[in-house]
């Protein structure tokens, strides 16, 4: 079990995220909170807040990409091998829609078969309060083992 795991499950939410923020600083510009991480999925919660939002007074772009990398990421490291490795390689985004409130970014890993090593796509879909898909994305992570 990985050690982002087991902290995820030893501390509470507001916690847990506190310390995520405080190891990667810049996801902490979109205040996030953690719902869920464990093996397979992940889900982060994003208020709407001004400081996230852009000339349309919507959920700028990249605020949606730092949420998805978010969850992408911590749901990686918790669902590899233990011992393996990974980075962020690439990222294709879709804008689907405005964001004009909360949202909720989801990555589900459960179809990556992460006994692989190499180059593993990563699915995040981001909804708004009324559960309209605002924002897709599919993260490239290469993993390496050992």
């Amino acid at each position: 079990m990985s050690q982002l795991y087991q902290l995820y499950q030893s501390v509470d939410k507001d916690t847990f995220t506190q310390m995520v923020c405080g190891q990667a600083p810049y996801f902490s510009t979109i205040a996030p909170r953690f719902e869920l991480l464990e093996p397979g999925r992940a889900q982060v919660n994003v208020p709407f807040r001004k400081e996230i939002t852009n000339h349309l007074g919507t959920v700028h772009a990249i605020a949606l990409c730092n949420a998805a990398e978010l969850v992408a990421g911590t749901m990686t490291d918790v669902s590899i091998p233990a011992g393996a490795r990974w980075i962020p390689k690439g990222m294709t985004v879709e804008y689907r829609a405005k964001a004009k409130t909360d949202v909720v970014a989801v990555a589900d890993g459960s179809q990556v078969d992460w006994s692989q090593e190499g180059d593993l796509v990563v699915p995040v879909s981001i909804a708004d309060s009324d559960g309209t898909e605002v924002f897709t994305a599919a993260i490239t992570m290469n993993v390496r083992h050992g």
